[in-house]
């Protein structure tokens, strides 16, 4: 094996961004992310504190990566558009990054715990919460409103993923059945203007 100088900590993020895609979640370790970048595994924990670091440098990434694409596809909208362009992302970053889309399912980081990643996750929590308070939702409201959204969303991504949904009817159209679902309430409640 070739030996590689100077790896970087995003370099070390991203190959495993790309076996966890790839190969799932559950097939991720140390040696083969060290394989990857031409490295001894070893030498990868100057850059992670193991595979639990790793798995931590996932969830922060894979939030970063998710707040970038729901910020993106709503910074020229808001209220419902908005929210229907988060529903949209989450759907599709889940498909494009399977690797990713576990990992930030896994357990919430608390502040006093791990401050740096408990700000990562929340971060696409905050710009779904920006188009929520553009509907008038805020404060504990909101976080009900994204509780409510990302567990119904989260629970069809996740059956779609598994091969949940053996009906031949189209996916697409009871996605948009859900999200259809969850705006009712938002709308209802909110002057129109």
């Amino acid at each position: 094996m070739a030996r590689k100088v100077g790896v970087s900590r995003e370099q070390v993020v991203a190959a495993a961004v790309a076996i966890a895609d790839r190969d799932g979640l559950a097939a991720l370790t140390l040696t083969d992310v060290a394989r990857e970048l031409g490295i001894r595994a070893p030498s990868l924990y100057a850059h992670v504190d193991g595979l639990p670091g790793l798995l931590r440098a996932l969830q922060a990434h894979g939030a970063h990566v998710l707040a970038e694409a729901i910020r993106d596809a709503s910074d020229a909208t808001d209220g419902v558009d908005a929210m229907r362009a988060f529903a949209r992302v989450y759907r599709q970053f889940a498909r494009e990054h399977p690797g990713l889309y576990e990992v930030i399912q896994q357990h919430a980081a608390s502040p006093d715990d791990d401050p740096v990643l408990a700000a990562a996750l929340g971060e696409p929590v905050a710009v779904v919460a920006r188009a929520l308070a553009s509907l008038g939702i805020d404060g504990d409201d909101a976080v009900h409103t994204v509780r409510i959204w990302r567990a119904a969303l989260h629970g069809f991504v996740d059956l779609e993923r598994r091969g949940g949904f053996a009906i031949p009817l189209a996916l697409d159209d009871t996605y948009a059945r859900l999200v259809d679902s969850l705006l009712t309430p938002l709308t209802s409640v909110t002057p129109q203007g």
